[in-house]
């Protein structure tokens, strides 16, 4: 096929990209430290997480739904766990074990691990699905380490994309899936960022883990503009929040 038909062919396609394609817009929660781009609205409900050493942490979930596509972001506070499972381990007899007597390295109740296991746990609750891994994988998404996802369901072939990370003890997971067929929800899963709390944009120097003090800020990230300065200082770990300061 000569060259010039091969060019018209891809600008025919792009011309007739479905309309709903298009309406993606950005969507930022100034509560909730992120910004992602929906095909809508989401709806915002409140619901519980129990963590992996049993801390009931309060959450939210912003959802869109449209027809058989589902687009969510859950965000959970696990700026609580400690609290929680310190409270928990007053009901430990003296004799008990770690868990009951606060060992520096894992805190009363587990509450350190149970911060530091967060990425993990809510990944292997993926794994837990009637749902075929295609995908894990270790990266980052806005600099921000992120374990990525994708599954495709054993009884209808729908495809699952989904982005894990923590930020300053909120562990955000971003959950797109599609029919069989569909374009798959990559763009939704990548598009995820972090905020302030006047919706500017974060941006670290190199990768953030939740875990260890946070590095320097430079500009602002995704979430702002992109002239929006943020001053150079760290995260939650970084004043001695993170599980691995000894707060």
């Amino acid at each position: 096929m000569p060259m010039i038909a091969v060019l018209f062919a891809a600008l025919v396609l792009l011309v007739a990209e479905p309309a709903s394609a298009q309406e993606w817009t950005e969507f930022i929660s100034r509560d909730d430290g992120f910004r992602v781009a929906f095909p809508e609205q989401p709806k915002v409900t409140q619901t519980t997480y129990k963590s992996e050493y049993g801390a009931d942490l309060p959450a939210r979930v912003y959802t869109v739904e449209r027809g058989q596509q589902r687009y969510s972001v859950t965000v959970v506070d696990y700026g609580q766990s400690q609290r929680l499972l310190t409270e928990k381990a007053k009901a430990c007899p003296p004799w008990a074990d770690e868990r009951c007597t606060g060992v520096e390295v894992v805190g009363l109740g587990y509450w350190k691990m149970d911060i530091a296991g967060a990425l993990m746990y809510a990944t292997f609750s993926f794994m837990q699905r009637d749902a075929k891994v295609t995908h894990v994988s270790w990266n980052f998404v806005d600099l921000v380490e992120a374990h990525l996802m994708q599954l495709t369901n054993n009884a209808d072939q729908s495809r699952t994309f989904a982005c894990i990370s923590m930020h300053e003890d909120k562990l955000y997971i971003v959950e797109g899936t599609v029919p069989k067929g569909y374009p798959e929800p990559g763009l939704f899963q990548q598009s995820m960022g972090y905020v302030d709390r006047d919706g500017n944009g974060i941006r670290y120097r190199s990768v953030y883990s939740n875990i260890f003090p946070a590095p320097s800020r430079t500009r602002g990230g995704q979430g702002g503009p992109s002239g929006a300065a943020a001053p150079a200082e760290g995260g939650a770990a970084a004043k001695g929040n993170g599980p691995g300061t000894g707060r």
